[in-house]
């Protein structure tokens, strides 16, 4: 089956103090280049992530995401009340000292968002999210995550399969257009070559003269590039069939197909042949382009 390297899989946990998402990002790549975009992974963890996200999609551009979000009751600073009633009596006994107006008759919510202010009366501890308690859940999300992605990436192979079958079908019908130029391009050849010596008003051996033209065109006869062609395609589509991962070996057939074509064109010879040969090179153009995306 073949896979895209874009993809996007999501997943969500429940935990008793709130709820994490991971998400997975990827894009094409030659290797597996994996970003651990969070900080609440732990470090004794990140090897094992990172370890089962090159498993499971082998290559790409891959970014991880993980993201909690509290409980309403837990998310919700706490007072610290002794810390803060020790200001009111520090801050009262310092306006007292002063001779400042008494404190207790300003008002009260200023008061209060003063001393919220102050030095952590907020208790803002941070506690550890990922704990050994709740890895397995967390790896779990992490799985789950992953073959969200390997399905999404599924589907875009999918359609990558049919996009490039068609162009590389396209290929072997343009090669196989070809043939009904081959005798109009032999026929062609020989009359600018007895157009040129009666140009030249000369009277040429006719046995040499059929000798050295049999050599010439077969010297740009193309059966042999039309076979190979033929060949490799063949071969594309048997290897984007039937191999899992057949990315990096489609990208070397593509070479040896663009081989082919390149050397049918230099020997064309022929308008109309020229016309196919671009648009074969254009078709293998946007095949390679969308090898590269292909896991």
């Amino acid at each position: 089956m073949v896979r895209s390297m874009t993809g996007y899989g999501k997943a969500e946990a429940n935990l008793n103090s709130g709820k994490i998402t991971v998400e997975v990002r990827s894009l094409n790549g030659k290797t597996a280049d994996i970003s651990i975009k969070t900080s609440m992974l732990p470090k004794d963890k990140e090897m094992t992530v990172r370890q089962k996200i090159a498993a499971s999609l082998c290559r790409g551009n891959i970014d991880f995401f993980m993201t909690y979000e509290p409980n309403a009751a837990d998310a919700a600073k706490k007072i610290n009340m002794d810390l803060a009633m020790e200001y009111y009596k520090q801050i009262t006994e310092l306006g007292n000292m002063i001779g400042a107006a008494d404190i207790q008759a300003q008002n009260p919510n200023d008061l209060i968002a003063t001393l919220l202010r102050m030095p952590e009366v907020m208790d803002t501890k941070k506690q550890d999210i990922i704990t050994e308690d709740n890895w397995p859940t967390i790896e779990a999300c992490i799985d789950e995550a992953l073959d969200n992605i390997n399905d999404f990436r599924s589907k875009e192979g999918a359609v990558l399969q049919k996009d490039v079958t068609e162009k590389v079908n396209r290929i072997l019908a343009c090669s196989k257009e070809i043939e009904q130029f081959e005798m109009e391009r032999t026929e062609a050849i020989r009359e600018k070559i007895l157009n040129r010596f009666d140009e030249l008003k000369a009277e040429p051996d006719q046995s040499r003269l059929e000798q050295e033209m049999i050599f010439y065109i077969e010297k740009l006869d193309i059966n042999e590039e039309k076979v190979r062609l033929r060949q490799h395609c063949s071969y594309f589509l048997e290897t984007l069939e039937k191999e899992q991962n057949p990315g990096k070996k489609l990208g070397f057939i593509a070479q040896e197909m663009g081989r082919e074509i390149n050397t049918t064109g230099s020997k064309a010879n022929h308008t109309e042949i020229q016309k196919l040969v671009v648009k074969m090179k254009d078709e293998l153009e946007k095949i390679k382009e969308q090898s590269l995306n292909i896991l």
